[in-house]
């Protein structure tokens, strides 16, 4: 029989690091906030890693079967450690967490790590659009009971926050910016109050109260200000982080290439790209997203964004060509995978793309910034291409 794992495109990580959830709950036994399944510091630990360190259960732990009696926990965020003690003690003094950056910044992917540490779940979770309704937040029917038999707790549909709240867990609401005000607004008593009303219910039944543990972590995208705003009395409820791109190169490249590896390992098969061609892609996209090279050189941003999920993308592409097309060269096929992330949002941004080929691509390809002479034949490939991105090739 095969593993749950494999019956899943994308298990969440309570699933994928179940030994790690249940090792840390055994391994660090001080206080915990009520109605956490970790301590503050165990969740930390299990979002930045061990730092390679390999951490053993107290003397005297007797584990189940499938918790080991030592195990290094592996890095799952690649940010600052600080970013994450804050957020894990927004959430344990029962202030509201809303995580805020570009897209791309893994901040959906921060507040799923938090909800599984802390409350052995990510499902709670609502998808903000604008057609989300308010009974997304709250409470909707089932209306065939409520047909039969009038307003009951058993025609009674609970949303994803009330859940939470009978739980004592965490509810996530994603790109919350994108629901409309007066559907953001019903989260202003949830959290609040720590109660729900059901007036169509009466007596016990016509009020849920939130059990211990209960909260909200909320995303929104900083390019989606101003599609709903939110209102100044829901922020109040909010403690609010900014999610920033990953600061260093090495650290960008050597995520984009695990991630693209995972991506390869789910139809098994190798990432077959080279290591030079992935720090080519991630350079591309970090010259491009921040305006400048690291050389000191201006370049001109294009309107889409840059992401780090995007370079995961043209990786992962990249080794599935080179697998599924063995006769492909990885370097060839960059250009063309760039344009299509490039020239989304904007027809003047293949001119900018071209304009970066002109300027730094040429630049590396003839030695600058003391390449090393693979390097640089690297980029000489690259620029030699420019003509996929004319459109001419």
């Amino acid at each position: 029989m095969s593993e749950p794992n494999a019956q899943m495109q994308a298990p969440p990580p309570e699933i994928v690091h179940a030994r790690e959830l249940a090792f840390l709950a055994l391994y660090d036994t001080g206080p915990r906030p009520p109605g956490w399944r970790l301590t503050p510091r165990a969740v930390v630990t299990f979002i930045v890693g061990s730092g390679g360190e390999t951490l053993r259960l107290p003397k005297g732990t007797r584990p189940p079967e499938s918790v080991p009696l030592a195990l290094a926990i592996e890095e799952k965020y690649v940010g600052e450690r600080a970013l994450v003690e804050r957020c894990v003690v927004t959430l344990a003094g029962e202030r509201g967490l809303m995580l805020v950056g570009e897209p791309g910044t893994a901040k959906s992917m921060l507040s799923e790590l938090l909800a599984a540490a802390i409350s052995g779940t990510s499902a709670l979770t609502v998808q903000g659009t604008a057609g989300t309704q308010e009974e997304a937040l709250r409470y909707g029917w089932n209306y065939a009971l409520l047909l039969a038999r009038g307003p009951s707790p058993e025609a009674l549909v609970p949303s994803p926050v009330l859940v939470a709240m009978r739980q004592g867990g965490l509810a996530r609401v994603e790109e919350v910016t994108r629901c409309l005000p007066e559907v953001q607004d019903a989260l202003i008593s949830l959290m609040s109050d720590r109660r729900l009303q059901v007036p169509e219910l009466t007596d016990d039944a016509a009020v849920e109260h939130a059990r211990p543990g209960f909260n909200v972590i909320a995303t929104a995208n900083l390019r989606d200000r101003g599609v709903s705003e939110m209102s100044a009395a829901l922020k109040r409820r909010f403690n609010f982080e900014t999610v920033p791109p990953i600061a260093e190169a090495a650290r960008e490249v050597a995520l984009v290439r695990k991630q693209a590896q995972a991506a390869l390992a789910r139809v098994g098969e190798p990432l077959a790209v080279d290591d030079a061609v992935i720090e080519a892609l991630v350079t591309a996209f970090r010259d491009l997203r921040n305006g400048r090279t690291d050389e000191g050189h201006v370049v001109e941003k294009p309107a889409t964004v840059m992401s780090v999920a995007e370079a995961v993308s043209v990786a992962s592409a990249l080794g599935l060509q080179r697998a599924y097309f063995p006769e492909a060269e990885p370097a060839r096929l960059l250009p063309g995978y760039l344009l299509g992330v490039v020239e989304k949002d904007d027809p003047k941004d293949r001119g900018r793309l071209l304009a970066y080929w002109d300027g730094p691509v040429k630049r590396r390809s003839e030695g600058a910034g003391g390449l090393t002479p693979e390097r640089a034949a690297l980029w000489r490939t690259l620029f030699e291409l420019r003509r996929v991105l004319e459109g001419t090739a």
